[in-house]
């Protein structure tokens, strides 16, 4: 294809090949090349630059600024304000940096489908709009008329995170329907959310990040954020910190990108073993004294036996086990050294630097609680933390969930009248056996499920397949029509969930719709986000087509309120300026494109409770930092302790099964995709490779060499994936970036090297989260 082919010729072309790929309704006849990039628009059009911004679950919410000259991307710049110290630069990736690679990439869906061959065939033919929409309100009647709302899922998806995104209006539009299955908790924070507040009443734990630039110790415990960036400018605070003088440990099974350009020290653990080391640090702690005595005296409960509630019998006291009162097994070094690997002198240390060093900040990520057990290094860190008194100061970091924020930004109204509640990993469990699940497994809101999952909503969302454990045994379920009898998708590719739609919708991008953004998690700013250019096809926003069924439906006007997309921009601005009238209005915003909040000081959690907390106590029932939860501890479940403490794990180091697979599997975010998007673009797999870590030593027991092709295996599954024999991961554990796109051959091997082939379906035991991490492998060469 012509290099100077513009995006006007690119629709005419579509429209001209059609007839021949009308039975899939996606992608162009391979002789076209790899790309439909237009690199030259009409010499005619006179440039102009829209500020957008990157919507995507890639850890960031980034200034994008699209130059279009007639109605065409010419190319991508990021950030161009003054580069303050204090208000740094919202600088793009290179993920939205290669945005015209998807935006104008060849296999985008064109036109709405609807299913002819078998769930997961990936055959469907093309309809029309209203072919689409019709079939859609009509499902969502016969399901709510045969089953009730119960039956509709809202499936987790995030494709697209911005206020307006079809997400948010997908539940707009199944709320006003009768509502919908609720679900709670999320893919990558179940454990975090659940377990933070049994130790201190609440998830917002984080200080500021700006309050990393007062700490003089970072610890950064299965944290990434060179790579997963966990909030735009993180890696550049903690860049400032450590030039500022702090050190910063990584402790992490793989010496990862942050370990190798923003570490001082790295310390490898195995994976799941993470509370054998922190038990054995507070052995040091109690043994040699370094524990602040005063503060868990004035703020803490349960760490002695004369600091725990009334009624509980002796020896459940974080120090009776610590020092083996309750079990007879001492936590000292070299127990935790037989675990987890880390060598006993290497524990000491970081016990006594960690005590001794004020402020530190142990910083969590949120890899180690994606476990078998994870709830329990979520409060092993919040119990760390407090002991050494890093809570509440500047500097420090109270650890466990992190959230914080002091800004308010309006939402969409999407109201949902059903309270029952699933987490939302559970969601494949309540397809096949939702009326026989209760509170048991996590059932909130009613005592069990009235009906099945018979329906799901899914736009711009992977968990379908790809993100979700165990990718064999969703297959089988949603294969199966008489279990979940419709499946709509809307996506912008033919990914491996659009292949089990019953209808499939093309999606529009974030460079076709106006929209506002807020930061990834954490932030003081927020982000316009303009339209850059229209839509291809007949790629449409979620906005549309979901008020043509509600129009089906008979509840239009209620859907809509009469509001343009654009109105609901204005909307969203509106409501913010009554929390905030600083903020700018509409046409204010829309030609600054970011509104930053500058605040002067950083934000401390639980600054009020420790420097006055007779009048601040703590959200706990006690008032106080609950290293011990009588809520926990009434639950009577020994996989949940009312203490935090080290739990073997299946398909651990210690698991028999490792006789048959000897390896611990994990995966990572990488620079090449937020979760599967962007995971087909050339550009970013070349500047990344997707390929197995694993160390020398279990590379030459195995005959594998750097760039062989190697088979990852176990009972699960099976995929194929290039291997890097590397010393930057230690020796029984592989690794593989997450998000690749399940390709499977006929004999069902994955040719794509999606690591959730190869994961559990097996909820965590109190927040029934996802055990992402918690997987045995064998390797061999292929």
């Amino acid at each position: 294809m012509s290099k100077k082919l513009s995006r006007r010729s690119f629709l005419k072309l579509g429209a001209g090949v059609v007839a021949g790929t009308s039975a899939l309704g996606y992608g162009l006849t391979s002789g076209f090349g790899s790309s439909l990039i237009p690199v030259k628009a009409d010499d005619s059009g006179e440039e102009k630059i829209v500020s957008l911004a990157g919507s995507h679950n890639c850890g960031g919410r980034c200034v994008v600024k699209a130059h279009v000259k007639d109605n065409v991307v010419v190319r991508i710049t990021s950030d161009s304000e003054p580069d303050e110290d204090k208000f740094p630069q919202l600088r793009g990736c290179l993920r939205c940096r290669s945005y015209r690679q998807r935006l104008y990439h060849p296999d985008r869906l064109k036109y709405p489908m609807k299913r002819v061959g078998k769930r997961g065939e990936g055959k469907f033919e093309r309809i029309t709009w209203d072919e689409a929409t019709t079939t859609i309100a009509n499902e969502m009647k016969r399901i709510i008329t045969q089953y009730g709302p119960e039956a509709i899922y809202w499936q987790n998806m995030t494709g697209d995170s911005a206020i307006l995104a079809e997400r948010n209006f997908a539940k707009r539009l199944l709320g006003l329907n009768g509502g919908y299955l609720n679900q709670y908790n999320n893919y990558s924070t179940a454990c975090t959310h659940v377990a933070t507040p049994y130790t201190y009443g609440t998830t917002s734990t984080g200080n500021s990040h700006d309050s990393l630039l007062y700490s003089k110790l970072i610890i950064l415990w299965g944290h990434n954020p060179a790579e997963t960036i966990f909030s735009t400018n993180t890696p550049y605070i903690l860049k400032k910190a450590r030039d500022a003088g702090a050190k910063i440990i990584v402790i992490d099974p793989r010496y990862s990108d942050t370990a190798a350009l923003l570490a001082d020290e790295w310390i490898p653990i195995l994976p799941t073993t993470d509370n054998a080391l922190m038990d054995a640090m507070i052995y040091v702690m109690i043994t040699e004294n370094l524990y602040d005595k005063d503060f868990v005296a004035k703020y803490c409960l349960g760490f002695d036996e004369d600091q725990m509630p009334e009624g509980i019998p002796a020896g459940n006291s974080l120090k009776s086990y610590i020092m083996g009162v309750s079990d007879g097994v001492p936590k000292t070094p070299e127990w935790a050294e037989k675990i987890c690997r880390v060598p006993a002198g290497k524990i000491r240390q970081l016990a006594r630097e960690y005590a001794t060093i004020k402020p530190a900040a142990l910083v969590q990520g949120w890899a180690p609680q994606r476990h078998a057990y994870g709830e329990q290094p979520v409060r092993g860190a919040t119990v760390l933390a407090s002991i050494t008194g890093n809570v509440g100061i500047l500097g420090g970091w109270a650890s466990g969930s992190g959230y914080w924020g002091r800004t308010k930004v309006a939402g969409l109204p999407a109201a949902n009248p059903v309270k029952t509640a699933i987490s939302m990993f559970m969601w494949t469990e309540a397809i096949e056996r939702g009326t026989e699940m209760t509170a048991k497994d996590g059932v909130t809101g009613a005592e069990r499920l009235s009906t099945n999952i018979k329906m799901i909503f899914n736009v711009a969302g992977n968990t379908l397949i790809n993100q979700h454990s165990e990718i064999n045994n969703t297959v089988r379920i949603l294969q199966d029509e008489s279990k979940c009898e419709f499946i709509l998708v809307a996506d912008q590719f033919m990914t491996p969930s659009a292949k089990f739609a019953d209808i499939l919708l093309p999606s529009d991008m974030y460079f076709e719709r106006e929209d506002i953004t807020t930061p990834w998690i954490f932030g003081d700013y927020v982000l316009y986000q303009g339209k850059a250019v229209d839509p291809p096809f007949e790629c449409r926003n979620g906005y549309d087509w979901m008020s043509e069924v509600a129009d089906k439906l008979g509840f239009k006007d209620k859907f809509t309120e009469g509001k343009t997309r654009q109105d609901w921009v204005k909307y969203i601005v509106e409501q913010t300026r009554l929390n905030h009238p600083e903020f700018p209005t509409y046409e204010e915003f829309k030609e600054r494109g970011v509104y930053k909040w500058r605040f002067p000081e950083p934000l401390v959690a639980f600054k009020q409770q420790i420097e006055d907390p007779a009048n601040n106590p703590f959200p706990t029932p006690s008032g106080k930092i609950e290293i011990f939860s009588q809520r926990l501890y009434e639950m009577n479940n020994p996989e949940i302790p009312a203490i935090p403490k080290y739990i073997e794990s299946w398909e651990g180091p210690a698991d028999p099964l490792r006789e048959k697979y000897p390896l611990q599997c994990f995966g990572w975010h990488y620079k090449a995709s937020a979760h599967s998007t962007f995971h087909n673009i050339d550009w970013l797999q070349e500047a990344q490779k997707h390929c197995l870590w694993i160390n020398p030593l279990d590379a030459e027991a195995r005959g594998i060499k750097n760039g062989d092709r190697v088979r990852v295996f176990n009972d699960r599954g099976e995929l194929e994936i290039e291997a890097r024999v590397t010393v930057r991961i230690m020796p029984g554990v592989v690794a593989m970036p997450e998000g690749a796109w399940y390709t499977p051959d006929d004999s069902g091997v994955d040719k794509g090297g999606c690591i959730n082939t190869l994961t559990k379906y097996h909820p965590t035991p109190l927040a029934k989260g996802n055990p992402q991490h918690t997987n045995l492998v064998e390797v061999k060469k292929a």
